[in-house]
């Protein structure tokens, strides 16, 4: 089967950094599907990886957490879906990607697709979709239909978690939402999904929510650079308020946490497939309920720009756009 992968850790320039590759088609165990790809997005996670990850010497890594296709063939224990059947998910980080003609991936994270939009449009949510929920839901514990008379701060409200977050707020809690974005394009971007207010994060938080008439926080999305607003997230939050966080930090002072007794929560939304929970199939029903919304018209896929076919040229061009910072909500690319 054709599919792009690496063989060694390559800065994007290098046209080794992602190669077009041919591979074995995957064996499945007892409950996985055999999908075939018809589109993907990229994430931060893909480019993270492809720096730091090398394969064993001779093989390929295949990258890719997100996933829309058809199932062709099922394993011997899946009770949740046929053949035929379209499909969307993220995947497991300790299992080969889906920038490949073929994937194979555990039905207890796979949900049935959006079938109000195309492919590459449905591409774009499940990692961002299940990070998001997870965060909002398992991790701060907002109750769906609470947080009434409370507040959120979303800290990169334009990038692929926040623009599903945005939404997920407004349409299944009453907290008021308020994102970050240095740009006009992000900033409207972030409205038109829902936010009640958008702030400069190129700005000291706590002085901008200040400045905007917006008192303390109850909650912190932290979802981009959270070395650099770490402290300002601790100033804008309320005592006893809490943050959670999905990027990577080195060197976090949890003593600044302590005054205000502020609550830290961590979010991947890979640890249920590494740690095979209990409530792993949780991914698949979120994915259900996200289904559900877009179907509905209540929350919009967030993919923003489409690099066409899935391909190393392509691949590389959609990586480079994660690592300039600069993208707007998802990069999307259809099947080979």
């Amino acid at each position: 089967m054709k599919a792009v992968g690496y063989h060694h850790n390559l800065p994007i320039e290098d046209l080794a950094a992602l190669e077009d590759l041919t591979l074995p088609t995957p064996t499945l165990e007892a409950r996985d599907l055999l999908v075939r790809v018809s589109a993907t997005s990229v994430n931060p996670v893909d480019t993270k990886i492809r720096r730091s990850s090398a394969p064993p010497e001779g093989q390929a890594k295949v990258l890719g957490w997100d996933a829309v296709g058809t199932i062709e063939a099922i394993g011997t224990g899946v009770t949740l879906f046929k053949p035929g059947d379209r499909v969307y998910y993220a995947g497991a980080v300790d299992r080969p990607g889906a920038n490949s003609e073929l994937h194979a991936v555990d039905e207890r994270i796979v949900a049935l697709a959006p079938v109000s939009i195309d492919d590459s449009k449905a591409a774009a949510l499940p990692l961002t979709a299940i990070t998001a929920y997870e965060l909002l839901f398992d991790r701060l514990r907002v109750a769906k239909g609470g947080g009434k008379g409370q507040s959120l701060l979303v800290v990169g409200g334009a990038g692929g978690v926040g623009s599903i977050l945005i939404q997920l707020a407004r349409q299944l809690t009453q907290l008021q939402v308020i994102a970050t974005a240095s740009r006009p394009e992000t900033r409207q971007w972030c409205l038109d999904l829902g936010a009640h207010a958008v702030i400069d994060h190129s700005r000291p938080l706590a002085a901008e929510l200040a400045a905007g008439g917006f008192g303390q926080m109850d909650y912190v999305a932290s979802l981009t650079q959270m070395a650099q607003h770490y402290p300002q997230m601790v100033e804008a939050l309320k005592p006893q308020g809490a943050l959670a966080a999905i990027d990577d930090m080195t060197g976090l002072d949890p003593m600044l946490l302590k005054t205000k007794s502020i609550s830290l929560h961590w979010e991947l939304m890979f640890t249920r497939s590494l740690f095979q929970t209990e409530d792993m199939g949780e991914q698949g029903k979120l994915l259900a309920e996200v289904a559900s919304l877009v179907d509905a018209g209540r929350i919009r896929t967030t993919a923003h720009t489409h690099l066409g076919v899935i391909n190393a040229t392509n691949l590389r061009k959609a990586h480079a756009l994660i690592e300039s910072g600069k993208a707007q909500g998802k990069v999307v690319l259809a099947g080979f």
